[in-house]
């Protein structure tokens, strides 16, 4: 009996004391072991982006308790942030002139820049291709309902006029053009509700669950492509906003993680 109220006297104690807080100290001190817990940072990438990127924010914040904003959008848009507001502790285009551009101007800490990622252009067209799309030079064919990003908004769009002036292909194709979209996620979503016949987009975007199933690619002969890189760096601001620590330790955990890319269908940048 008296071995039944000791124990019964130590679980009260136990009781009082996890009550108290007193049991609680392990945690607090779990939680303030993560390097950056308490910091936020905001990260401005291309909408193509989107599936890794999210995948990789969690993963980081997990890691380091760091708290990981994000503006999606075409590449001219969240550079257009930077530039502006100076609203981007990191910056991830979809493309490499937008990151060249912000280095001549200041915005970015040139030292900081990584290739992440190849970004190889191709055609999609519609499961069971009905316009029997087979090269660059069938997207001029009469009727065919052609959809491309906006040269002025998106990475894609600019890099598909690109291509199609490179051979000699960009005054023919235009009459098909139905619209010119702002981000790259549109034109996925013609291809695969069937509002259009083609598109230039990025490979990896193939493997999105909204495109499986629904949309075949046409690949495009490397010496008729142009195939360019996704950077990461560091923005200016970050330095000035004082998260520059933060900032600079998810730009190396993105480019660290070439296993996250990979998943997404991305060619990790191996140079």
């Amino acid at each position: 009996m008296k071995s039944a109220k000791a124990i019964l006297f130590v679980l009260v104690v136990v009781g009082a004391l996890a009550g108290a807080g007193c049991l609680g100290s392990s945690n607090a001190s779990t939680s303030s072991e993560k390097p950056l817990a308490g910091q936020t940072i905001t990260v401005c990438s291309g909408a193509g982006l989107m599936k890794p990127m999210n995948e990789l924010i969690g993963m980081f914040e997990n890691e380091t308790g760091a708290k990981v904003e994000v503006h999606y959008g075409g590449s001219s848009e969240i550079f257009g942030i930077l530039q502006t507001t100076c609203g981007c502790d990191v910056f991830v285009p979809g493309a490499w002139y937008y990151t060249e551009q912000a280095m001549e101007k200041g915005y970015i800490l040139n030292d900081t820049v990584r290739n992440l990622t190849y970004h190889i252009p191709v055609i999609a067209v519609p499961k069971g291709n009905p316009k029997g799309i087979k090269s660059l030079s069938d997207l001029a064919k009469p009727g065919v309902r052609v959809v491309l990003g906006d040269p002025k908004a998106a990475a894609i769009g600019k890099v598909s006029e690109k291509i199609l002036e490179k051979n000699g292909l960009w005054d023919k194709v235009k009459p098909n053009v139905v619209t010119f979209t702002p981000t790259v996620n549109q034109l996925l979503i013609y291809i695969a509700t069937g509002q259009a016949d083609a598109t230039i987009i990025w490979e990896d975007m193939v493997t999105w669950a909204q495109s499986r199933g629904k949309i075949e690619v046409v690949q495009i002969p490397k010496e008729q492509n142009s195939i360019k890189t996704i950077p990461t760096a560091v923005a200016t601001c970050a330095e000035k906003d004082g998260h520059l620590k933060a900032a600079e330790a998810f730009n190396d955990f993105i480019a660290n993680h070439t296993e996250i890319w990979e998943k997404w269908g991305f060619k990790p940048w191996r140079g």
